[in-house]
């Protein structure tokens, strides 16, 4: 069947679990491929997003492995999120520029070139902006006819419940476009409460028997003492002496206060990382349940839609590799407020055409 003129088929280069190709999904863009060097997103990205993943390393991609995916008659869009490891605000001061993650960009600007799809978009942590490897990309678009825009997004006005900001470009052979702002300010933030609250109570080392995803890790003795110790929006800093460990006796870890720590009900969760479950590496205790969040919270809050599936339901939970894609995804609700944008400005050329 023919599409309608004003459809959009999107190729997700460095897909992951799919994140950015759900958040498009929701906008009514047709994701019709990922493609990702690492073997453990296929499943996720094949069952959620129900279309093939291709399991190669870019910079061996080229325009004619792609060709065959591109709904026919449609707007072709170019998605992706390059790793962004060498840019994570988690490493400021370390020298990243030998980093082979740094071309990435690069491999996508020659993709672009090669297509010449009439949409882009990219996401990526804000710190890039100012890298030159960015900025080359954006002259690169240019160059080749594109219209771009690039912000940074504050993750809550999105309907993330997440303080979260990504950088997001979105450009257009077919005219001027813009990068939304997000439309919901303070009073409208969803909540760790919103989205994670109803779900049923764990212990340390507890699995729900229903979804293999709701597993809270086995904390040790100490560690579960420190926890209960700990107060919602707190740091270690409430504790009893014994408690404290080395680190926080030396000035030099004085200062890492989000470690250790429980998040806050009536708030957005701090950034859900790779370590979302490890109490000790960042603000990822329960509110209120003496254990870190699990897997299926931590998607939760990081915008990905209730049941997403992560793993087979006969194998073994990974737990460090399921970590890992949930907070390498692009945010499912951001990628969807964007995907709106591109739809809106395809449908406004349609009708000045």
């Amino acid at each position: 069947m023919q599409p309608a003129p004003a459809s959009i088929s999107a190729v997700d280069l460095f897909c992951g679990a799919g994140g950015l190709s759900q958040g498009l999904q929701d906008a009514g863009i047709s994701v019709v491929g990922g493609v990702d060097i690492e073997a453990s997103c296929a499943y996720a990205f094949e069952s959620n997003i129900d279309a093939p993943f291709i399991e190669r390393d870019v910079r061996e991609l080229t325009a004619e492995h792609l060709e065959p995916l591109w709904i026919p008659g449609s707007i072709r869009m170019l998605a992706g999120c390059a790793p962004c490891q060498p840019f994570s605000p988690y490493r400021r001061g370390v020298d990243t520029s030998g980093e082979e993650q740094w071309p990435l960009l690069r491999e996508f600007a020659r993709l672009v070139r090669d297509i010449n799809p009439e949409l882009v978009t990219m996401e990526n942590v804000p710190r890039i902006g100012t890298s030159a490897v960015f900025l080359e990309f954006v002259r690169d678009l240019e160059e080749l006819g594109y219209f771009v825009d690039w912000k940074s997004c504050y993750g809550p006005r999105f309907g993330l419940p997440q303080h979260r900001r990504r950088l997001v470009l979105l450009a257009s052979r077919l005219g001027p476009v813009e990068v939304p702002d997000g439309a919901l300010d303070e009073s409208s933030y969803r909540t760790v409460r919103d989205v994670i609250g109803s779900l049923p109570k764990l212990a340390s080392g507890e699995t729900d028997p229903v979804d293999p995803l709701h597993v809270a890790r086995n904390l040790s003795p100490l560690n579960l003492r420190r926890i209960a110790a700990s107060l919602p929006g707190g740091t270690w800093q409430d504790w009893p002496e014994e408690l404290l460990s080395p680190c926080h006796r030396k000035s030099s870890g004085s200062s890492f206060k989000n470690v250790y720590a429980r998040m806050e009900w009536d708030k957005p969760s701090p950034t859900i990382t790779t370590l979302s479950g490890n109490f000790g590496a960042g603000r990822f205790g329960h509110p209120e349940q003496d254990r870190s969040i699990t897997l299926r919270e931590a998607a939760l809050l990081q915008g990905f839609p209730p049941g997403y599936k992560l793993v087979r339901r006969d194998t073994r939970v990974n737990q460090t590799q399921v970590a890992r894609l949930i907070g390498n995804a692009v945010p499912p609700p951001i990628a969807a407020e964007v995907g709106r944008a591109a739809v809106a400005h395809v449908a406004a050329f349609d009708r000045v055409e």
